[in-house]
């Protein structure tokens, strides 16, 4: 069975809300679950966050405040995220927050890039499967959108690195381009396992509803500010999703 916390994916795909720093922390939370999002997704990077025991009490309030499974996630510089600091703290920081809290609190998933140090990615896996953590591993491209070949590569790497759902966000250049994203998120999903994917910017901004449609198991979605090109709002997604689901 593939989940988030008590969010059950092999039913639905989940909203994802990104929380980041349009507004305080909590009040950003808030809104998601009023919105409508079924899971959090927690950038460190973008609320600034580099002191662990802050990040800790900050997600001992959100969980508690929402009750929704949380993501932990600290983008790098390197795949659109706003970290200023090394690897090694990037890493340092979420692998203390998945061993800070008992086994079924706290955060539900982290989610690493592929891109990562080999040594430090296989540490915090390594780290979330001993906690019980589910791991996303992710791949990022903003400015284009690789072969279908290509991406195939990239999701059977990420499996293969222990990731329980591979992330693919990609920025399309034709329709064709979506086309081909769709029809590996199908082929994937039937064959390799849960895949999440996304085409971003404006010719790929209907894929964040449609997506879940061919079997992505996640839609990232915004609160107040997007985080991601042709993001759009999680109650605006949730509506279009439940419509055509």
């Amino acid at each position: 069975m593939t989940h988030i916390g008590n969010f059950d994916l092999e039913k639905k795909a989940a909203v994802v809300a990104v929380i980041n720093d349009s507004l305080s922390p909590l009040e950003n939370s808030r809104k998601a679950a009023k919105l409508g999002a079924d899971v959090l997704e927690i950038r460190l990077d973008l609320l600034g966050i580099r002191d662990s025991g802050l990040a800790a009490e900050t997600i001992g309030k959100i969980k508690a405040e929402t009750g929704l499974p949380l993501i932990l996630t600290n983008r790098s510089r390197a795949e659109g995220g706003k970290w200023e600091g090394s690897e090694e703290e990037r890493i340092g920081i979420l692998k203390e927050l998945l061993a800070s809290f008992p086994r079924e609190s706290g955060v539900d998933a982290v989610d690493i890039e592929l891109s990562a140090g080999e040594k430090e990615r296989k540490e915090l896996i390594s780290t979330a499967k001993k906690q019980g953590k589910t791991v996303i591993v992710s791949f990022h491209d903003f400015s284009k959108t690789p072969s279908f070949q290509e991406m195939e590569k990239i999701i059977e790497g990420a499996f293969r690195t222990g990731a329980d759902i591979v992330k693919l966000a990609v920025m399309p250049g034709s329709m064709q381009d979506v086309l081909d994203l769709l029809q590996l998120t199908l082929n994937t999903r039937e064959a390799k396992g849960p895949v999440c994917t996304i085409a971003m910017g404006k010719l790929g901004k209907h894929t964040r509803v449609i997506a879940p449609l061919y079997g992505s198991v996640l839609s990232y979605a915004s609160v107040e500010s997007s985080a991601a090109p042709g993001q759009l709002q999680a109650n605006e997604v949730k509506k279009m999703m439940e419509l055509l689901g």
